[in-house]
């Protein structure tokens, strides 16, 4: 495993399990237990996303050491005003007395009374590190400039048309770490990976498209998370950590950059709209 150090200090992996839209329990508790024998160690969740039980379940099966192991979960908006008592249920559902890193998710609703919540958590040894998702450069350096603890994390829409490097740049200033999503674009764009350029790279490097998208997302320095509850599907997707990209070649990836996030736009006033519906 390739880890990055927080500005806590503390290791996380830089690979790990996503489990968005992992509802169904037995499927879930399966992919995670399968995901955990492979060699995850990461396991991100949310509370919007309805599985945190699920994935309690799976780690009370494993005999991974709970120390080996760094779970992540989100708060939802929606919680925002009851954060700390919403983090303290949440690890009653994963079945663990402490988290290893605990993001705000959307910064929509009262973000700083959330923020000072998990600032308690953090100083009460509850949560290990805390951070936010889907924040923009703007609003990061704000919660930055008026609050006590910066955040270890940030987990923004993160792949080959969205590399985010405006972001990534105001992150590392403040050390923050990049956490991303939707590597795979949540299949809203495919169509990237038949790309001459990706496909020639998975064929110099005996790998898949994806397990090269997933390559140089981890060298840019990025944490990963894909999701899949299918054991072939997360074995390729673990596999990316035994082969590295030449610079020449990171380059003519860094070139397919659209600049255009697919999903993570917090900054557009629809969304925001949409969002007060959700």
């Amino acid at each position: 495993m390739e880890y990055i150090k927080l500005n806590t200090g503390i290791m996380m992996p830089k690979l790990g399990l996503g489990t968005y839209k992992s509802t169904d329990p037995e499927e879930c508790e399966n992919a995670v237990l399968e995901a955990l024998r492979i060699g995850y160690r990461l396991i991100d969740t949310a509370q919007i996303y309805g599985n945190e039980a699920f994935i309690g379940k799976a780690l009370k099966r494993t005999d991974v050491p709970r120390e080996d192991l760094f779970i992540v979960t989100k708060v939802w908006f929606r919680n925002f005003g009851k954060a700390y008592e919403s983090v303290i249920r949440s690890m009653k559902d994963l079945g663990v007395d402490y988290l290893d890193l605990v993001l705000l998710h959307w910064p929509f609703g009262d973000t700083y009374a959330a923020w000072r919540d998990l600032e308690k958590l953090f100083r009460e040894g509850l949560v290990r590190n805390i951070g936010v998702s889907n924040y923009e450069p703007d609003r990061l350096v704000d919660l930055i400039m008026y609050n006590e603890v910066v955040p270890a994390v940030n987990q923004i829409e993160t792949n080959l048309v969205a590399q985010r490097k405006e972001s990534h740049k105001w992150m590392e200033k403040y050390g923050v770490a990049h956490m991303g999503y939707a590597p795979f674009c949540q299949g809203r764009m495919d169509q990237i990976f038949d790309d001459p350029a990706l496909t020639a790279l998975a064929a110099k490097y005996g790998k898949t498209a994806r397990q090269v998208t997933l390559r140089f997302l981890i060298q840019s320095d990025v944490i990963q998370i894909p999701k899949s509850v299918h054991a072939e599907r997360l074995k390729e997707n673990f596999n990316v950590l035994d082969f590295t990209l030449s610079e020449e070649d990171m380059a003519l990836l860094a070139g397919l950059d659209r600049e255009s996030p697919l999903i993570g736009r917090p900054e557009d006033p629809e969304k925001v709209e949409r969002a007060s519906k959700w």
